[in-house]
């Protein structure tokens, strides 16, 4: 499929702060592609140089093969949802849906038509009479998404679009809206900072961190093999171990040795060589916890070690361990299959054994000061 939205070598400063540097991206035609960071990463600076509201330093957009840099926004084909609606107060549901075709002097029957189509898409119908102060958030976002959709744009920009509201109610906006596109079929531009957002919707995601792009792919593959310390980190939970390469074994599994570990096997998915500091990423998931050392693997790829529990949180669906292992406190997620009442519990102070494959950790380079504050702390820049 070829490359629909580019943007190439963009780069983007505010005085002496760097947002954005020399960041390439590409989306698919008819996909829904998340900008994902954290406070400060410059996605929705990325977002309003698309949009037109800001113009790179250097670098340049292409829409369709042909570039937009130097077009206003109104000639862009593109169209924003803001994070506050920006609906018109002084207007019913259906004349904000229609402001679009009215501006463009559409004939009536046309808006009629098109109005009437999108109401009953955002499932509004009934509501078309209803002034903005009258609905609710979620019911707002609804009407801004149809506002920007019908003037039929190549690129819907969405800028945290969900941010305002509860929880329940994100979580059903967000397959109202995958609902909405399957049905449009244009492509989505989505900005959010929520991991769990960016995975449910998205056919690819962009990490940005600090101005730079630290990897771009499809939601499983970023979550399964995250290329740097950084991303590992922001989406979902992992444990990290600081190591050093002793042997590489047939090019296909290294063996790292970590203060106060048995020696670990891990897949080589990195080019690493013996002598080489490496930072270890292993899922919560990817761990298994039990009172027994378990049984020899026919392929002797497990990597086991004993340590001591020191805390237990039940939370339903899973369980969640720390384990302590010399100086590191290990994080384990234990999802219950089944959950058996009359089955021994692994409990705070046991001594337990842990082990995962060679295949389920990931050699990363060092983690970065930098970054540790970047996840942290949030930034009046974005």
């Amino acid at each position: 499929m070829a490359d629909f939205l580019e943007f190439v070598n963009v780069s983007k400063s505010f005085g002496s702060l760097k947002v954005l540097d020399n960041v390439s991206i590409t989306v698919q035609r008819g996909e829904i592609f998340s900008l994902l960071g954290p406070s400060g990463c410059g996605k929705t600076t990325l977002l309003r140089i698309c949009a037109g509201f800001e113009q790179p330093d250097s670098g340049k957009v292409l829409l369709n093969g042909k570039e937009i840099t130097p077009l206003p926004p109104h000639r862009r084909q593109v169209n924003t949802v803001f994070q506050s609606y920006a609906l018109f107060p002084h207007l019913t549901v259906w004349e904000n849906i229609a402001f679009g075709l009215r501006i463009a002097k559409k004939p009536k029957a046309e808006i009629q038509d098109k109005v009437e189509k999108y109401l009953d898409m955002i499932q509004m119908t009934d509501h078309a009479q209803k002034k903005p102060s009258q609905l609710s958030g979620g019911q707002k976002q609804r009407v801004a998404i149809a506002r920007a959709l019908i003037n039929a744009p190549q690129v819907l920009l969405l800028d945290e679009p969900l941010a305002a509201l509860d929880l329940k109610l994100r979580q059903r906006m967000l397959v109202e809206l995958d609902e909405i596109h399957d049905k449009v079929g244009i492509t989505f531009l989505f900005v959010t900072h929520d991991q769990n957002e960016a995975m449910s919707i998205s056919d690819h995601i962009a990490i940005l961190n600090a101005g730079r792009l630290e990897q771009m792919g499809k939601p499983a593959e970023i979550y399964e093999a995250p290329r740097t310390s950084f991303v590992a980190a922001f989406i979902g939970d992992t444990n990290f171990f600081d190591g050093v390469v002793i042997e590489t074994k047939e090019t296909e599994y290294s063996r790292l040795h970590i203060d106060g570990f048995v020696d670990v096997l891990v897949y080589n998915d990195k080019p690493k060589k013996v002598g080489d500091f490496v930072h270890l990423s292993v899922r919560p998931e990817k761990i298994s916890i039990a009172h027994d050392e378990p049984a020899k693997t026919e392929k002797n790829h497990r990597n086991l070690i004993r340590g001591k529990v020191e805390d237990v949180i039940y939370l339903g669906a899973n369980t969640k361990y720390w384990v302590r292992v010399g100086e590191y406190k290990i994080a384990i997620s234990k999802q219950h299959k089944r959950f058996l009442l009359d089955e021994k519990p692994i409990l705070w102070g046991d001594t337990v054994w842990l082990f995962w494959e060679a295949d389920d950790s990931y050699m990363l380079d060092r983690y970065r000061a930098e970054d540790e504050q970047l996840l942290s702390l949030p930034s009046s820049v974005d």
